[in-house]
């Protein structure tokens, strides 16, 4: 069942690919588009399966495995746990909607929608992995599909934005690999098998060499996560794709990063974690900081969002840092932390994703992110006001939206560790409430320019993939019980809180 939801839309994108594009489905866009979300939703349908089997053991479960290249202990091995399963289930709701939300084709929609769909395939197929050749592959996967998607359907600068995404991600790609490498020697015998490294920790007590492996696989998930100062490539990644595709890239993308902290870092290499987790955790507070204060300042409204995602980011890294620290007699604070950064993850995908839509949706009425040639929208688009104040709200951790669950638990947490830190980090907060409300403002009350006279409400199809998306940060916010539990049934024994 994992394994068809991994293979399945890269099955269904390699047959759009080869599809005429002036015939068939190539020719009925609307048809095309039934067909992808259709296609792009049975994930969805498994991974749901998948979660009401879920046992919460503490371990890997469903896991599915197949003989690879037995000579070097590859093997394609898939399973969930309480970490995996939240990330792919959300990263396969982020990718309906995106899939379904209006996008400019430019002529080419069996190409947009082949490259959508194996994106899917590689991004659910990263989560799930647990070899980590596999994970690598998966990993690298999402780098072509990405590249081309803003290369070819983005905005004016799309392809100096596409190069400097592929050359830093690549760039962190590398160094994974050699640490990859490096901890697959130190095992024995050799295996890629991450519950078996996860059980062996082959790198304990070797000093200088487990702290450079650390060090490759730190570069490569800080610049995928990103945190600064490895930030740079985000922003203009982000004002120049489309908006669904800043859609995957903020909600997916950016968590590969955080779910290799966890998943790699966190499992395999804990003590040089715990020796380093003071330091990651001050880089995290800076990228909180940092990330408000630039946002505060921009006037585009897509640079804006981006922005609030590195300080977002740092949220998921400083509740991890704290989760791992070298604290005895906090087990409970640190699950807590490590639970609230798990739903950070989530939160932030679902959120963030809808306002990168809603971007997207602005600018193909008014022609630009420029916040000032704006104003007043809510006398003509009550639906997008209304749906870009919730995201907004949940964005700064207002009571009853998922982001206020997730970051109430990071603090909370954090608290219990360094509780400095955790003060210099609500600050964030505080910027974070006057990012969006002085975007609000400045977007959606006021005067309406005369050139926004006619400008159109949210139709259905950008109504019903948003629908969902603030339907899901409500059910969070409300009742969390559902995605705490599961997030839980990892954290606790992760951290060997009793």
């Amino acid at each position: 069942m994992l394994t068809a939801a991994i293979f399945l839309p890269i099955l269904a994108a390699a047959v759009l690919a080869l599809l005429p594009r002036d015939r068939g489905l190539g020719a009925q866009p609307r048809r095309l588009v039934a067909v992808a979300t259709v296609v792009a939703a049975v994930p969805l349908v498994l991974l749901a399966v998948a979660w009401l089997r879920f046992g919460g053991s503490g371990g890997f479960e469903q896991v599915e495995t197949l003989p690879w290249i037995p000579s070097l202990g590859i093997a394609y091995r898939v399973g969930i746990d309480g970490l995996s399963l939240p990330l792919a289930a959300m990263t396969a709701l982020i990718f309906v909607v995106a899939v379904l939300y209006p996008v400019d084709l430019r002529g080419r929609p069996l190409a947009y929608f082949a490259l959508v769909l194996f994106l899917e395939g590689v991004s659910i197929g990263l989560f799930l992995a647990l070899d980590l050749f596999l994970f690598y592959v998966f990993f690298e996967g999402g780098l072509i599909p990405m590249f081309l998607i803003i290369g070819v359907w983005g905005g004016k600068r799309r392809v100096y934005a596409s190069f400097k995404f592929f050359l830093y991600t690549l760039l962190g790609s590398l160094f994974m690999l050699l640490a990859i490498l490096g901890l697959y020697l130190a095992t024995e015998p050799r295996t890629f098998d991450m519950a078996e490294i996860i059980r062996q920790q082959p790198l304990a007590g070797t000093g200088v060499y487990a702290t450079l492996v650390f060090a490759g696989f730190f570069i490569g998930f800080a610049i995928k996560t990103p945190i600064v100062p490895f930030h740079t490539w985000l922003p203009p990644a982000h004002v120049d794709a489309p908006g669904p595709a800043s859609a995957i890239l903020a909600g997916v993308l950016l968590k590969m990063g955080t779910y290799g902290f966890v998943r790699i870092l966190m499992s395999m290499v804990p003590g040089v974690w715990a020796e380093l987790a003071l330091p990651i955790a001050v880089l995290a507070a800076v990228s909180i900081v940092y990330g408000a204060l630039v946002a505060l300042a921009q006037t585009n409204l897509k640079r804006l969002i981006a922005y609030t995602s590195v300080n977002h980011m740092g949220y998921v890294i400083l509740g991890l840092a704290a989760a791992g620290a070298a604290v005895t007699g906090q087990e409970a604070a640190r699950a807590i932390a490590l639970t609230g950064a798990t739903v950070e993850m989530v939160a932030h995908g679902l959120i963030t994703g809808a306002l990168f839509l809603m971007s997207g949706s602005i600018l193909a009425r008014g022609g630009t992110y420029d916040m000032d040639a704006y104003g007043g929208l809510l006398d003509k688009a009550r639906r997008l006001t209304v749906l870009m104040a919730l995201m907004a709200f949940a964005s700064l951790g207002l009571p009853g939206l998922a982001g206020f669950v997730a970051e109430v638990q990071i603090f909370t947490g954090t608290l219990a560790v360094w509780p400095a830190l955790a003060a210099v980090a609500l600050l964030g907060i505080v910027l974070t409430a006057g990012i969006f409300l002085r975007m609000l403002g400045r977007v959606f009350l006021g005067r309406l320019p005369e050139r926004l006279e006619h400008f159109p409400d949210l139709g259905r199809r950008e109504l019903a993939g948003l629908g969902v998306l603030g339907a899901f940060v409500l059910l969070i916010g409300l009742a969390p019980a559902w995605l705490l539990g599961v997030v839980d049934s990892f954290a606790g024994p992760f951290v060997g809180r009793p």
